[in-house]
């Protein structure tokens, strides 16, 4: 079910799907909801599932301000307070995962367990543009291949036009919002999660590589990493089969 609920003035949209323990899902950058389509199909069979858009994504209204990811972060501890999403499972992918990460030590009632899917959180080596094209124009290639959203001759266009104009279309709030994103470095966070935690990690993925993944492992306190062969950036959609195998095993 499509909800929406007001957070300091920003109208937001999200999802609310099935019923059981609750699982809350953190989409990457310059994504929505949508991006979870086939997750969020799966899951709620046996689970609630809660979706949003991030502020300034898919149907959500854009911040007034520039943020960082300590803004999203403190957003994130409004919602799920307001949708009464205490002591669920967080599942991040990309950018998700950063908010994930710094979003942890603000909550006074914890997760019960995390899952970062080729998380962002370790400071990359490459520039702000390099990142806005890649996760622009993979992102539109996955989203617009699923059956539920591919339309004739939509998938074509996009491959296309992309790369012209990713960058342009983001207002100036949203691209200083990026730019602080992105060059923050949150690996000093990762010591404190004190939840089980499940990295899943394509060992293709050249915008969050796998390295980041044995970085992170090496500092969280429990956790392990699932690679999945051939996969790149967007794992859980290249490699759709293994990827469930192993949420699935984690979160029952």
């Amino acid at each position: 079910m499509e909800k929406n609920v007001n957070i300091d003035g920003l109208n937001i949209n999200y999802i609310d799907e099935g019923e059981g323990k609750a699982i809350v899902l953190f989409h990457g950058w310059g994504a929505n909801k949508e991006a979870f389509t086939p997750v969020i199909k799966k899951l709620s069979d046996y689970m609630r599932v809660v979706a949003l858009d991030f502020p300034g994504f898919g149907k959500s209204d854009e911040p007034k301000e520039v943020w960082d990811v300590n803004a999203y972060a403190e957003f994130m501890k409004k919602f799920i307070n307001r949708a009464d999403c205490e002591g669920a499972i967080w599942l991040g992918h990309s950018f998700g995962g950063r908010v994930i990460i710094k979003l942890f030590e603000k909550m006074e009632i914890k997760p019960c367990k995390i899952v970062l899917v080729d998380s962002a959180g370790i400071k990359p080596k490459r520039g702000i543009d390099y990142y806005i094209k890649v996760y622009s124009y993979k992102l539109g290639k996955k989203i617009l291949k699923l059956p539920v959203l591919n339309k004739t001759g939509l998938y074509e266009r996009f491959v296309k036009n992309a790369g012209s104009s990713d960058y342009k279309v983001l207002s100036e709030n949203m691209r200083a919002s990026m730019s602080r994103v992105v060059n923050e470095d949150l690996r000093h966070h990762l010591p404190d999660i004190g939840v089980p935690t499940l990295l899943i990690w394509g060992d293709c993925d050249t915008a969050t590589p796998i390295e980041d993944a044995h970085i992170m492992d090496s500092l969280l306190p429990d956790s392990g990493v699932v690679t999945l062969e051939g996969a790149g950036h967007f794992s859980y959609l290249d490699r759709p089969g293994k990827f469930f195998a192993a949420l699935e095993y984690f979160v029952k």
